[in-house]
């Protein structure tokens, strides 16, 4: 399968740049996966789209803010650094830096923010232009505490503004608990706690799984042929009460509908007992999942509009079909839909 099936034309002006002006208030386009027909509504209408019984499934992993930004020592050019994921030694990452060609092994860089202050060098350099780097905060701080205070909310590079105060609320789901995520999951930033409740009014069960979001779920993907692309591995936990819900769901014959692409990766990664029980998991997943794979947990799917040619579109795809997604895409950019992270929503059933 060709990479290039998934392309789609999108005016850059469907591309959000800012969070609706209240939470809650984006639009929700449901799929309906039998016939592929396309209805248009609020994204607090859910509830009346869901039945009774269904299991949501959220991702409540925390952002947290991995983008530094500051200048290099000595000489003090500009400098950023990139926290992807935490690298085995104590207070050392694997990150991103710029700019790459200036900041090899033995580099340095200051990070200054509101009075407070985290430094970092270069420890080794890897692929695709990655560095190890060890963090060091002043006496008697953590180095959490310290890139807590001093980082930036890493938005989206097509979100072409710097990041705001409002964006650290804004940029994290409303149940969002367990932090290690360098993006959104983004899916889930359209629930309030007034939606929450009219679901827990209607009957819609929820339970929560943590997936911690890195560089693999947005990775651009780089081969021609669909089949070739690798994910980078992301750690997750399935708890034992979020086990019990999703074994109890399934045994019923109730719907379980992943809130997410992350919440998707998960669900379908988990090992099951020969009767469909789910166990309590942890670890990492690295599951590319396009068309031809069989879901064996999720009947249905929450999510946002996704980057042409990207890997979250290629799963879309194969939960609905490539053809009735792009036409359900095309729909939404002619009824003025917004776009990625901060645009509006998608229901899938």
């Amino acid at each position: 399968m060709r990479v290039a099936d998934f392309d789609f034309d999108l005016p850059p002006e469907r591309i959000a740049q800012e969070p609706p002006a209240e939470r809650g208030r984006s639009r929700l386009l449901k799929l309906n996966r039998p016939d592929g027909v396309v209805t248009h509504h609020e994204f607090d209408d859910l509830p009346a789209l869901l039945v009774p019984g269904d299991l949501l499934v959220v991702n409540d992993t925390r952002v947290f803010p991995a983008r530094l930004v500051g200048r290099r020592l000595p000489g003090g050019g500009a400098a950023e650094c990139f926290l992807v994921k935490p690298a085995p030694d104590p207070d050392t990452w694997v990150a991103l830096v710029h700019p790459g060609q200036r900041l090899r092994p033995g580099s340095r860089m200051v990070f200054d923010r509101s009075g407070r202050h985290l430094e970092a060098e270069v420890v080794s350099e890897h692929f695709h232009g990655r560095r190890v780097v060890r963090l060091y905060a002043p006496a008697g701080e953590s180095v959490t505490d310290a890139v807590r205070a001093v980082g930036h909310v890493p938005l989206p590079p097509y979100v072409k503004r710097d990041d705001t105060p409002a964006d650290r609320e804004r940029y994290q789901t409303v149940y969002a608990r367990h932090e290690g995520s360098i993006a959104a999951p983004t899916a889930g930033l359209h629930f309030t706690p007034a939606i929450l409740a009219a679901l827990d009014a209607r009957g819609i069960a929820r339970t929560a799984l943590t997936l911690h979001v890195g560089y693999g779920t947005f990775q651009p993907v780089r081969v021609e042929t669909v089949e070739d692309h690798r994910m980078e591995a992301e750690a997750f936990d399935v708890s034992p009460e979020a086990a019990v819900a999703l074994s109890r769901a399934r045994h019923e014959g109730r719907r379980i509908i992943a809130v997410g692409t992350t919440t998707t990766r998960t669900l379908e990664s988990l090992v099951l007992d020969a009767d469909g029980t789910v166990r309590s998991q942890a670890g990492e997943t690295a599951l590319f999942i396009h068309p031809g794979h069989r879901f064996q947990l999720v009947d249905g799917l929450i999510t946002n509009f996704h980057l042409p040619r990207s890997s979250l579109l290629m799963l879309v795809s194969a939960f609905a079909g490539r053809d009735p997604v792009l036409a359900a895409y095309r729909d939404a950019i002619a009824h003025g839909y917004r776009f990625y992270s901060y645009g509006d929503a998608m229901l899938i059933l």
